[in-house]
């Protein structure tokens, strides 16, 4: 059984009443014909709410960004990212693995960016001992970098670059929806200079399934064509797509509150014995912290948490993660804080 505070990741959020109400009532058809209407009304309503001429509906994130990758480039050519990406840690290398795509990895700064000057220096010149250089990606938010936000005008400035070196620019938008409710901007300020953005419907949306790959008319054909190589072409998806529509109109807003509960959390747990925790890179529903404790390991705490029905995720060395979600109020995070402060001052001083 899932822990009760399961703050483990925002894809375990449980749709909403309205979302189970929708999926009950959808009308649907064959969506490889092109024939289901909740499926073609979702793609719709995306690709202007992004600011791009279309969408394409995918059962994942993952999904959605091999997709991407596999309409922008071909085989043997070069994808410039970070090396804390999600697309190159936790993809299961698919770009290379079946479409042939080299990763070139670039250092990811503590914000979630790219340095400039390392993109630039990575374009590979015309050699044919190369690979050709084709699209860069990047990731907002950052998940590896506690949630991080990138800016509009970052974002155009590595669309600026990579254009004028004939690349595209993906942007791994997973949780995109976070960035433009922290701050404060339309999420067509964040995505207007990539040429493809994908965005999860199953994380802070609380859809059950599904994300949205959005861009220009001929990308979006190619990446449907790769989405059913790939086996994601789907049949009576409307049932999902309907739970895509509720999200989108009604769970963007309501993100504040989950960055509201991570700041409560991170504050809660700062200052407590073994923990290092940066709250200024606590931006939105994302808090990843290190432990140095003298009795406990990483797996210690998460199982100690777990026994007082409270779910985090170790991630790899001494560093945790919690994520805030729909379903988390400010009584659930009171209660996770106060599990932590037992375990970690139990038998200190």
């Amino acid at each position: 059984m899932p822990p009760r505070i399961d703050l483990r990741s925002d894809t375990v959020t449980q749709p909403t009443p309205a979302m189970r109400q929708a999926m009950a009532a959808a009308v649907v058809g064959d969506d490889v014909f092109g024939e289901d209407p909740t499926v073609n009304a979702l793609e719709t309503l995306a690709a202007a709410r992004l600011g791009k001429e279309a969408a394409l509906f995918v059962t994942s994130g993952t999904q959605g960004n091999l997709a991407s990758l596999l309409a922008h480039c071909g085989r043997g050519d070069e994808v410039i990212m970070g090396d804390q990406a999600h697309t190159f840690l936790y993809e299961q290398g698919g770009s290379a693995a079946l479409g042939g795509i080299h990763p070139r990895t670039l250092p990811n700064q503590p914000d979630g960016t790219l340095r400039l000057e390392d993109i630039a220096a990575a374009i590979r010149s015309d050699n044919p001992h190369f690979p050709v250089s084709r699209l860069v990606c990047l990731e907002n938010t950052h998940n590896r970098c506690s949630g991080a936000c990138l800016t509009p005008d970052y974002t155009a400035a590595v669309a600026e670059l990579a254009h004028r070196h004939g690349l595209k620019l993906h942007l791994d938008g997973a949780r995109i929806f976070n960035a433009a409710v922290a701050l404060g901007v339309d999420v067509q300020e964040l995505v207007r200079p990539a040429d493809s953005v994908t965005f999860c419907l199953s994380k802070g949306l609380a859809a059950p399934v599904g994300s949205v790959i959005c861009g220009p008319a001929d990308f979006i054909h190619r990446a449907r064509r790769a989405r059913k190589v790939l086996g994601g072409g789907m049949r009576q998806a409307g049932i999902l797509a309907a739970a895509g529509i509720v999200a989108l109109n009604e769970m963007v807003e309501r993100l504040a509150d989950d960055h509201a509960h991570a700041r409560l959390l991170a504050e809660g747990i700062a200052e407590l014995p073994g923990i290092r925790l940066d709250l200024k890179r606590v931006q939105t529903n994302i808090v990843i912290f290190a432990l140095d404790h003298p009795r406990l390991t990483p797996a210690v705490l998460v199982e100690e948490l777990r026994r007082r029905e409270v779910g985090i995720l170790a991630i790899g060395g001494n560093q945790l993660r919690a994520v805030t979600h729909y379903g988390i109020e400010r009584e659930h995070i009171e209660e996770a804080v106060a599990a932590f402060r037992a375990i970690l001052t139990t038998g200190i001083g």
